[in-house]
C-alpha cells in the first residue's frame, strides 16, 4: 500500500469521526458497527497494517472517503463548513499532542487499561464508552480550544451521547496520529488536494 493511500485512509477516519459526530448531535442517530470500528482504531495500539486499525475493511471507511471527496473536491457547494471546522480542530489536537511526550505517554498508559478491562466489559458497553470518554476529557480536551460541537441541545445533554461524541473524537485523533505517522502534512491537503480526491475515488470503486 503506497503512501498516498494509506494517507487517503487515515483522512478519511478523522472525517468519518466527524460525521459521526455530526449524526449523534444533530439527530440522535449512530451506526453501532460503524462506531464499534472507530473504538477499535483507539485500542489498537499495535496494528500489522493501517487497514488493520479499521478491522482491516476498506468498506468501513465507506462514508469518510466520500466525504474527502465532497470536502476536498472543486464542487464548492457541497462542502460542509462544520465538518472542515471539525477536521482542522482534530488536526490542531494532534499537533498539540505530539509535542507533549509526558501526555503521550500518558494516553498510552490509560489506553492500555482500556484494553485490560476488555476482559470484563464489552467495547460498546456503557463501562468503556465512559472510560475512553474520560481518556479524551482528561488527556486531549486540555490540549487545545474545546471543540464546540454543534446540534439539537436536548440531544446533546444527554449523558450517553456526550460519552460517545467524546470516545468518537479520541478515535478522530487517533486517525490524525495515523496520518501523521504515514506522512500526513497540512501542506498535502493543499497542494496534493487532487491527488487524495482521485485516490479516495479509487479506494470507494474497490468497495
Amino acid at each position: 500500500m503506497n503512501k498516498l493511500t494509506e494517507q487517503t485512509m487515515t483522512f478519511a477516519g478523522i472525517c468519518q469521526v466527524g460525521q459521526m459526530v455530526q449524526g449523534i448531535a444533530r439527530q440522535n442517530q449512530l451506526d453501532e458497527a460503524l462506531f464499534e470500528v472507530m473504538l477499535k482504531s483507539v485500542i489498537n495500539l499495535n496494528p500489522t497494517s493501517t487497514l488493520a486499525v479499521y478491522d482491516d475493511a476498506l468498506a468501513n471507511l465507506q462514508d469518510g472517503l466520500s466525504a474527502v471527496v465532497t470536502q476536498l473536491g472543486d464542487q464548492t457547494v457541497n462542502k460542509d463548513p462544520e465538518l472542515t471546522r471539525y477536521i482542522v480542530c482534530l488536526l490542531n489536537l494532534e499537533r498539540k499532542l505530539k509535542s507533549k511526550p509526558k501526555v503521550m505517554a500518558e494516553l498510552g498508559n490509560r489506553l492500555e487499561q482500556c484494553n485490560r478491562q476488555l476482559a470484563h466489559f464489552e467495547l460498546t458497553s456503557d463501562n468503556m464508552v465512559a472510560n475512553l470518554a474520560s481518556i479524551y476529557t482528561d488527556i486531549i480536551s486540555p490540549l487545545g480550544t474545546k471543540i464546540q460541537v454543534a446540534g439539537e441541545p436536548n440531544i446533546l445533554k444527554q449523558v450517553g451521547n456526550q460519552h460517545r461524541i467524546r470516545a468518537l473524537l479520541l478515535a478522530g485523533v487517533r486517525s490524525a496520529v495515523l496520518w501523521r505517522q504515514v506522512g500526513g502534512k497540512r501542506r498535502n491537503i493543499l497542494f496534493q488536494r487532487r491527488k487524495i480526491v482521485s485516490n479516495a475515488s479509487q479506494l470507494l470503486k474497490q468497495i
